[in-house]
This record gives structure tokens, sequence and C-alpha cells, in this order.
């Protein structure tokens, strides 16, 4: 069931014993989700329960730990050995007697790794308080460093294979924006259209089908599209509502996000101007987009147009996107903004989402985008407007 060849995940498992090295680190536990997936090809919906990859620097394969339960899905979904395949019992689960991280120390004191530099991601959701105290009371001599984005980085960079699955993603996504702009309409239940998204997100295409997204749709109407990450509601679209759509298609856990805007009848001429300075933004932006920009380059470009027409923005203008689980679809590396000095290279992917919010109204028109040799990809293929029904 691997999505990737058994070497594209070995190659992955280098680069990160290669970038520990450089920093110092002899052994890294990996609790994002993501990042396990990255490595190894893991895939359940297991992370609610405590669950890491252990990477030790003179081990040839990494070591998952979890819950026992969740262990053949680690023997189904990845390329590991089941004698690399370590599960608690299920009384360590949400126990005030037994934790997770105890096991874990275990392993690394078997293993001789109790005295050495181990790396954690502190600032990882899935990644605890008690985690860090329960590994420091269990491994006293060991230094405890951040290890936070160190796969992330090598993420940044996406193979071949991984681009087609983000494009397969973006195909979905074009699809399901329009089936949703398609059924707005004045008088329908927000939840009723939000129904039908989730049902084309997950059917896909004839040719591949999707992927549950990392975040759910998002469809403020109305004055609440003057507030981001809003869902929705049951209550009716009205005649003259603005309405924000960002998705994102989602297939083998890649993702391509993207936004639009639409106005159920006649569009005041504010609304008309704000999406138009915001096509406009985008385009200024897409148009410096090649290998060796910089991120604040291109956020600079985006603001520079904007400004002309009177506005800002303080947001950041993008960031980077790909594999993820819940609760988010970025990868907590790179974003599109002032003194970000990260250089665009080749296969790196990116949601560019200049989303502008007044007072009492919103627009967001955004475009998922690859670099490439010579200079940007835009992936998805719905119309650059403001869409009025």
């Amino acid at each position: 069931m691997l999505n990737f060849a058994k070497a594209e995940y070995q190659t992955r498992l280098k680069k990160t014993k290669q970038s520990m090295e450089k920093q110092g680190i002899n052994v890294l536990l990996i609790t994002d989700p993501a990042n396990i997936s990255y490595l190894t090809g893991f895939n359940a919906w297991s992370f609610y329960v405590h669950q890491l990859l252990i990477v030790i620097d003179q081990e040839e394969e990494p070591i998952w730990a979890g819950r026992r339960i969740d262990a053949s899905a680690a023997q189904i979904t990845t390329w590991l050995s089941n004698e690399n395949i370590l599960p608690y019992s299920d009384d360590h689960v949400q126990s005030t007697r037994k934790h997770p991280m105890d096991f874990v120390a275990g392993i690394l004191k078997e293993k001789g790794q109790s005295n050495k530099t181990i790396a954690a991601e502190f600032d990882a959701y899935y990644f605890t308080a008690r985690n860090y105290i329960q590994l420091t009371q269990q491994l006293p001599d060991a230094t405890f460093v951040d290890g936070t984005t160190l796969v992330n980085w090598i993420r940044i960079i996406k193979s071949e294979q991984e681009i087609e699955y983000i494009k397969r993603a973006a195909t979905i996504v074009t699809e399901t924006m329009y089936k949703g702009i398609d059924r707005i309409q004045a008088g329908v239940r927000e939840c009723d259209v939000v129904a039908d998204i989730f049902h084309k997100q997950i059917s896909g295409t004839e040719e591949f089908g999707g992927d549950y997204t990392s975040i759910v749709p998002l469809l403020p109407s109305g004055e609440k599209t003057s507030a981001c990450h809003l869902t929705w509601t049951d209550e009716v679209y009205k005649e003259g509502d603005p309405v924000i759509l960002e998705l994102a298609g989602c297939h083998k856990r890649y993702h391509s996000p993207l936004a639009r805007t639409l106005v159920i009848g006649k569009p005041t001429s504010e609304m008309e101007e704000l999406a138009d300075v915001t096509i406009e933004g985008i385009e200024a932006a897409l148009d410096i987009i090649k290998p060796g920009v910089t991120c604040e380059e291109v956020e600079l470009a985006w603001k520079r147009s904007i400004e002309k027409r009177g506005f800002e923005k303080e947001s950041r203008l993008g960031y980077s996107t790909g594999l993820n689980y819940p609760p988010d679809w970025g990868e907590h590396t790179a974003s599109l903004r002032s003194g970000d000095q990260t250089v665009l290279q080749p296969n790196m992917v990116f949601h560019m989402i200049p989303g502008i919010w007044m007072d009492t109204y919103g627009i967001e028109i955004s475009e998922t985008f690859r670099v490439t040799e010579s200079g940007v990809e835009v992936l998805a293929n719905v119309d650059r407007k403001l869409f009025i029904k």
C-alpha cells in the first residue's frame, strides 16, 4: 500500500539523518503525523493518541511507536520491518498511571540512547507538555533540543511523484469549486452546499478519488466574510450576500488549496473594486516567481500592487503546502511575507491566499502554485474573478 517506492522513503530518511548530523542530533522524535507519513508511509486516523517515529542516527531503520491496536496499520501502510513496529499496551492510553513517553524512554534506554542529544518537535500540535515532562524525567542524562521543523524543511521540495499527487488534488479542487459555486443561490442552506462539496472532494474524479482535507470547507457568507476561518451554518443564502469558498482537493494526503469569492445578485462597487485589487496583486506576485526569488520579494510585489490602490494586508500572503493531516494543510516552513529570505527552488509548492477583510465584507481569491525550473505553474483551473450569481 506504499504511495511511493521504498527507495524514495529511504532517500528522505537519509536527508533527515544528514540534517540531524549537521545539528548534532543523535535521536529525532517525530510526532507530527505528516512527518511520520513522509518518512514511512504511515497513514491512519490514530493521531488522537500518542504515536511517534524514532529516528536514531546509527540505526538503519526508524522505529514506529504507538498504540497496540494501531500496529497493524503500521504493518499495512509502511515499509518498516515488524521488529521496528513497537506498540505500547492499551493501559497507556489516556491514563494517569502510565504514559506513552515512558514506553518511548524505555526504548531509548534499551538502544543505548539515554545520554545522547535528543530532538523533539516541541512546537508540533501533537507534542504535549506532558510528553516533555515524562521524557526529561525518564531520561535525565539526555540533552533535549528543538527539532520542530527539521523534517518539514526536507519536505518543502517535492519529488515528481509528490507533484503528480498535488496536481491530482488540484484537479479535484477545480471541480469541487465549480460544484460549490453552482450550488450557491438565494434560499439554499449553507450546510446543503457544503454537503455537496464534501461529496465532490471525496469522490474525486473517475480516474482517482479524493481524501479528507486537513481543514474543512470554509464558507462564510454576508457580513461573516469579514472574518477569517469561519465554516458554515444551517442558514439560507440571501440576495446580495457575498460568499467566500476556501477549499482544497486532497489526494493521498497531498493538498491543493483554493479560494474564490462570489456574490448572490449585484455586488457593491466596493466589492468589485476590492476583487480587482486582489486579482491585480495576485498577478503581480505570480509574474515575478521563479527560482532564485525570495519569499519576501513575492510578497513585496503583491504589497506594492495593492498599495497603488490604497489597500494593505497585514497578514502573510501565503505559505508552503503539500502533505498534511488535521488541523492544517500548511507545512510550517516558508511564508510569503516580509522578512522571509527563503529562496524559491523548483518543485516548491505554495498556497498564495491574498484575502483582504473589511469591516462588513471580505474578498478571498487564492492560487496554489508550483515553482518550475524557469517560472511558475498555477495548479488549479478556476476563473480568477469575482463570481456573480
